[in-house]
């Protein structure tokens, strides 16, 4: 009896695929967290989507998502160039999906839009198209590739000046610990709510008319609430920054997110006081390059000093053993000139015995030259003789 009432599986599973069409609506916006995410070779994308109630930490719901290769080629570049994201595991989706259901496979949902604004939210949303269109006009790089003055001492400062962070900022520049001084200008607008972005674009434009007075722009404000701090992904106030002619410094004070100003300013820095210390270190870098090159000189100096010393003291020395060997030697030419003129000295002949023979003040050097009969004068080593010669005897 219960064989003849039965139906077949499939049958039952017609039978609900048939319930379902019949009731549900032809799409529906789901939300719902990605679970597990696969890529296809085929350009399918699989995506296992759970929910959780409030307040439970287990997955109450869960289904399979199919999002095919002709959607996913168009859906995919969509999704991460307005989100700057990709699909990934844990993230929470708005999704537009048909129920479909087969016998074979069951359950399945097919996707065919998805909503970025539900991942990234509005204000994400209104933020990212921002950003592209600053890149897609070619802004966004600009006042990044303005080159910094040398040691920019000239500052013009948009705040607000009941800021504490405007406070921070001065009382950390004029207090540095190097004594190094610096001109600042305050220029005032609102630094939060709908009419910021324009008092800080006004406020730029006094700065502008007034560039050659300055060496930089810095921006700065003391944090605040995510609201509060809203009015610095402002379009207007982005492309006026990226446009503007000096360099500009951003120091808004947030700890965590970063704003499309501080994305196209020339140097972005988290709080006012970093703002501050960033421009004290050009100068501080610069001390202790000129420091060091001054330490590289008298090292140097010192070295060539030596050097010099060394050299002078090695001249010293050559010149000394030069001269004391050319003293020697003339020395020794002295002590040869002085023995061939004591051996030549007639006087040191006679010393030996020998006599010298003159005639008339004449020395006589042969017997022919005196006659028998003339006076003749000779020289001894301890006198004269006069004599007269009486007779000549030749040998």
């Amino acid at each position: 009896m219960r064989a003849e009432r039965s139906i077949t599986l499939l049958e039952l599973q017609e039978e609900i695929k048939s319930s379902l069409e019949a009731r549900l609506e032809r799409s529906y916006w789901i939300r719902g967290e990605i679970s597990e995410i696969k890529f296809q070779s085929t350009g399918h994308c699989y995506i296992d989507l759970v929910d959780r109630r409030e307040g439970e930490s287990g997955v109450s719901a869960r289904a399979q998502a199919i999002v095919w290769s002709s959607v996913f080629r168009m859906l995919r570049p969509y999704f991460e160039t307005t989100t700057g994201q990709e699909l990934a595991r844990g993230m929470q989706i708005l999704i537009q999906v048909q129920v479909q259901y087969s016998p074979l496979y069951g359950l399945s949902l097919v996707v065919s839009d998805i909503d970025p604004a539900f991942t990234v939210g509005e204000q994400e949303l209104r933020r990212q198209e921002t950003i592209k269109r600053l890149r897609e006009e070619g802004m966004f790089d600009m006042n990044s590739t303005l080159e910094l003055t040398f040691l920019p001492r000239r500052i013009a400062v948009i705040s607000s000046l009941q800021a504490a962070g405007y406070r921070d900022f001065m009382k950390h520049l004029e207090e540095n610990e190097y004594g190094f001084s610096f001109k600042t200008e305050l220029f005032q607008a609102s630094m939060q709510g709908s009419s910021a972005p324009s008092e800080i674009i006004m406020a730029m434009d006094r700065v502008a008319s007034r560039a050659e007075e300055f060496d930089m722009l810095v921006i700065v404000r003391g944090g605040g609430s995510v609201q509060d701090l809203i009015c610095f992904d402002d379009y207007e106030l982005a492309a006026n920054i990226a446009q503007f002619p000096l360099p500009v410094i951003t120091g808004i004070g947030h700890d965590h997110d970063i704003h499309v100003a501080d994305m196209v300013s020339h140097t972005m820095v988290k709080t006012p006081t970093a703002a501050a210390d960033f421009i004290i270190d050009l100068f501080a870098g610069e001390e202790q390059q000129l420091l060091y090159l001054l330490q590289r000189l008298q090292l140097s100096v010192q070295a060539r000093i030596a050097a010099e010393n060394s050299r002078i003291e090695l001249l010293r020395r050559e010149i000394f053993t030069k001269a004391s060997e050319r003293f020697r030697t003339e020395e020794h030419r002295l002590d040869i000139m002085q023995h061939r003129l004591r051996s030549g000295n007639p006087l040191s002949l006679l010393e030996k015995g020998y006599s010298v023979t003159l005639s008339h003040g004449k020395r006589v050097s042969s017997i022919m030259e005196i006659e028998e009969g003339m006076s003749v004068r000779i020289v001894l080593s301890d006198g004269t003789l006069d004599c007269k010669v009486e007779t000549r005897t030749k040998l």
